[in-house]
C-alpha cells in the first residue's frame, strides 16, 4: 500500500515541477515611452511615466529599509503622499 502512495507521490512531485519549469516569470510593467505613443496621447504617457518613477523609487526604499510585505502598502502611499506634497 505505501508503494502504491510513493508512486503516484513521485508522479505529482514530477507534474509539479514540470508544471514550474514550463511557466513564463512574472516581469514588472515596463514604464511607458512618451515617444512611442500618439501626439495626442503624448502628454497623458508623460505622467503616467513620471508616476511610475515615483512608485518605483517608493519601492526600492521600502525594499532598502526592509518593510515588512505585512507593512508595504502603508509604506508607499505615505511615501507616494510625501513625494506629491513637495512637488
Amino acid at each position: 500500500m505505501s508503494l502504491f502512495t510513493e508512486a503516484h507521490l513521485k508522479q505529482l512531485i514530477i507534474i509539479a515541477a514540470i508544471a514550474l519549469a514550463v511557466t513564463a516569470p512574472a516581469r514588472s510593467q515596463a514604464l511607458v515611452d512618451p515617444n512611442k505613443v500618439a501626439p495626442e496621447y503624448r502628454e497623458a504617457a508623460e505622467k503616467r511615466r513620471a508616476e511610475q518613477i515615483r512608485q518605483r523609487e517608493c519601492a526600492l526604499k521600502a525594499d532598502l529599509e526592509k518593510v515588512l510585505p505585512r507593512d508595504r502598502t502603508v509604506y508607499l502611499t505615505h511615501c507616494l503622499d510625501t513625494i506629491a506634497a513637495k512637488q
